[in-house]
């Protein structure tokens, strides 16, 4: 189980980011995420009559290392370490650390 997924709102704690929120969009492997506005960079495209494209500098959001970005707890308006819980009917599910609560809180 991984402790963070798509879709979570996180906030990158290293690197030329530090400080931003944002959301991941997806998991790439075990080890990248890509989160929405953190990491973008400058893409230089040739233009492609045959697929359509035009040519020019685009902006693209490449992927950042899972150890870069720490869960967002709103509880506590500040990042957060997530660990394991096993609830009474056998389900487990994420936590924070720093308070016990849920991540997934439906």
């Amino acid at each position: 189980m991984e402790r963070i997924r798509k879709g979570d709102d996180v906030i990158v704690i290293a690197g030329r980011d530090k400080g931003k929120r944002g959301t991941v969009l997806k998991r790439v492997d075990e080890r990248r995420v890509v989160v929405e506005g953190i990491n973008v960079v400058k893409k230089h495209t040739k233009p492609n009559p045959m697929k359509g494209q035009t040519g020019g500098v685009t902006d693209k959001v490449m992927p950042i290392d899972v150890s870069n970005v720490a869960i967002f707890n709103p509880a506590t308006q500040k990042a957060d370490r997530v660990g394991f819980a096993i609830l009474d009917d056998k389900r487990k599910v994420r936590v924070f650390r720093s308070n016990g609560n849920q991540v997934d809180a439906k």
